[in-house]
């Protein structure tokens, strides 16, 4: 059984402020503590049901992970989820100068091979389902590094970290002040493309597109930031052919529209 002082501590864990202080997270389900335990991430322990216990007991021992025995009814109240799983873990957040902003040195932006690969900026993403999904989609297309406004929601709310599926584990998230890092990685010395999706852009069915580069995707509400569209070296257009009498969307969920574009790019380099 689980003290109440453990109960508290974690339930507290649901919430930024007490992230922050304690310097921790929480992730549930098997996957996901699974991908996190193989991870750099340090578990500072693991609260589960004794049938999770009894299964995964040799990795936990091997990997020195505390581990808590939880009643059903204990997991009720400290997940986070409406159907709680049957382990839990809590996490340490990584001291980590590229994770934390405004610690962030951006001179060394360039050391993430952004010439050589592809990568995310996103742009006041405030939904945690859509910014956990797109790191989701990042891991899923290859690509290990996304950078983040400090307007983007925190990336160790736990409905971020239940939405990457583990993708967490294995994408290096940046937050960032976009400007200063696209000014960084965009100048004389670091001629990366930076690609957007906008009104005025081209079919991106119909473009040429580089194995490098960065992909801005805009807030859910308004799109890319007037401040990051001069960046933009090559405007895009996610084309619709909705022909309705009822009318057609007027946009793309923020997740969806970056599986399409990240799709488009992959697909266009293996044609290549």
């Amino acid at each position: 059984m689980l003290s109440q002082n453990q109960i508290k501590h974690i339930t507290a864990l649901k919430v930024k402020k007490y992230r922050e202080e304690y310097g921790q997270f929480i992730a549930e389900g098997h996957k996901l503590v699974s991908d996190l335990m193989n991870s750099e991430f340090i578990i500072e322990g693991i609260y589960a049901t004794s049938d999770w216990i009894a299964v995964h007991t040799p990795m936990t021992r091997e990997k020195k992970i505390p581990v808590f025995e939880t009643l059903p009814r204990e997991m009720e109240r400290i997940s986070a989820l409406s159907s709680p799983s049957p382990v839990l873990a809590v996490l340490k957040i990584p001291n980590d100068d590229c994770i934390n902003f405004p610690t962030c040195q951006l001179a060394n932006l360039p050391a993430y091979q952004f010439t050589s690969s592809l990568s995310l900026a996103l742009d006041d993403i405030r939904d945690p389902g859509n910014f956990g999904t797109i790191i989701r989609i990042a891991d899923w297309f290859g690509i290990d590094t996304v950078l983040c406004s400090e307007g983007c929601v925190e990336l160790f709310n736990p409905k971020v970290v239940q939405a990457t599926m583990g993708s967490i584990a294995r994408v290096k998230v940046i937050r960032c002040n976009l400007v200063q890092a696209l000014t960084s990685l965009t100048g004389s010395h670091n001629m990366v493309p930076v690609y957007g999706t906008l009104m005025d852009g081209e079919q991106i069915f119909t473009q040429t597109l580089t194995e490098h580069g960065i992909i801005i995707i805009g807030n859910e509400s308004r799109g890319i930031s007037s401040e990051l569209v001069p960046f933009i070296t090559k405007k895009l257009l996610i084309p619709s052919y909705g022909n309705s009498e009822l009318g057609k969307a007027e946009s793309l969920n923020a997740a969806v529209a970056s599986a399409i574009i990240c799709a488009e790019f992959r697909r266009k380099i293996i044609k290549n």
